[in-house]
């Protein structure tokens, strides 16, 4: 019987590491999510895959590492990812043991070889992005993030073996020859103005390590590249995903993450969340806070100078150097 072909493309979707640009669009750079199989080698393989044709296949947008398709199976929402390797979908497997009503987390029901590459099957989550929320929402929204914030603090230590918190930090801002951004402080080194800050941001940040504690928190280090959905009302979390860079340490780098990007997010930075979490912490939590994060805004700037030079795209490599020129001029908050 021959397989119907109607693959669909949607910009709503459950994927993640979008590159944005410094007005907060998103950069029209090459991305491993382009390579993707024929639409009809999809339908094919999730025909065979599940022994009953797909319906209402569509093309999800938005991912950098994967390409993504949203499709039904009966009563079944599901999402095909496709990316050349597996450790992602592992680490979004991994994930499902934090997941609560307050932090929900896409199960993860399948991860295989497909396509020459590598595949993950996960139930589908619909919102908005949180990105996309406008300033005006900011009354609805800002009480979400801080219970995601705090949704995040919640979760108990499962002894995951990760680096230290120090070690963690620095490894963000050194070029690593294991990495996807191998190469990248050669490149900085090349530009003298942007060299300049990485040199600056780089000694403030060893100068003020010690005031960051080894924490063992969950930090998810990746909230706001398209990887978490909100109602339409922005009244609650509806799905938090790819944790493929989530570690154990100190859970104030996440609200660091939302001021950092929220220079780039109108709707995020209208939040004021520092103002709105500082008020939720313990007193032990709130100890070199003003440092803590100071440290974090910094040390997020300077590893995506790295990633901005990989990707050659310098309108946004500049505007880092702008907004890391004005956190160090400001310094930490009191």
């Amino acid at each position: 019987m021959p397989y119907s072909l109607a693959v669909s493309r949607s910009s709503s979707s459950e994927t993640a590491d979008e590159v944005t640009s410094g007005s907060g669009a998103r950069a029209s750079l090459s991305r491993p999510s382009d390579d993707r199989p024929s639409d009809i080698a999809v339908v094919k393989f999730l025909s065979s895959r599940h022994g009953a044709e797909p319906v209402d296949v569509e093309v999800l947008g938005g991912g950098f590492w994967s390409a993504a398709y949203g499709y039904r199976l009966g009563d079944d929402e599901l999402v095909l990812r496709i990316n050349d390797e597996p450790d992602g979908f592992r680490d979004d497997e991994l994930a499902a043991r934090y997941g609560s009503s307050a932090l929900p987390v896409p199960e993860v029901l399948a991860i295989g070889e497909g396509f020459g590459r590598w595949f993950a099957i996960s139930r589908r989550h619909r919102g908005r992005f949180l990105e996309e929320i406008a300033p005006d929402e900011a009354d609805a929204l800002g009480p979400t993030v801080v219970d995601l914030l705090a949704a995040l603090r919640a979760v108990p230590d499962f002894g995951a073996d990760v680096p230290s918190w120090h070690q963690w930090l620095l490894a963000g801002i050194t070029d690593q020859p294991d990495r996807h951004t191998a190469g990248w402080r050669p490149r900085i080194a090349a530009d003298a103005a942007a060299d300049r800050t990485f040199q600056a941001v780089d000694h403030r940040i060893r100068s003020l390590l010690e005031a960051c504690p080894d924490r063992r928190q969950l930090v998810h280090s990746d909230l706001l590249h398209y990887n978490v959905l909100v109602t339409p009302q922005a009244d609650a979390v509806t799905a938090v995903f790819s944790w493929k860079c989530h570690t154990w340490g100190d859970a104030i780098y996440d609200l660091a993450w939302c001021t950092f990007w929220g220079r780039w997010h109108e709707g995020i930075g209208a939040l004021d969340l520092w103002d709105r979490v500082v008020p939720t912490l313990s007193v032990s939590e709130t100890v070199d806070l003003g440092v803590r994060h100071h440290v974090y805004e910094l040390q997020i700037g300077a590893s995506h100078l790295g990633w901005f030079a990989t990707l050659g795209d310098e309108e946004n490599l500049a505007w880092t150097v702008r907004q890391l020129n004005e956190l160090l001029e400001r310094g930490a908050r009191s």
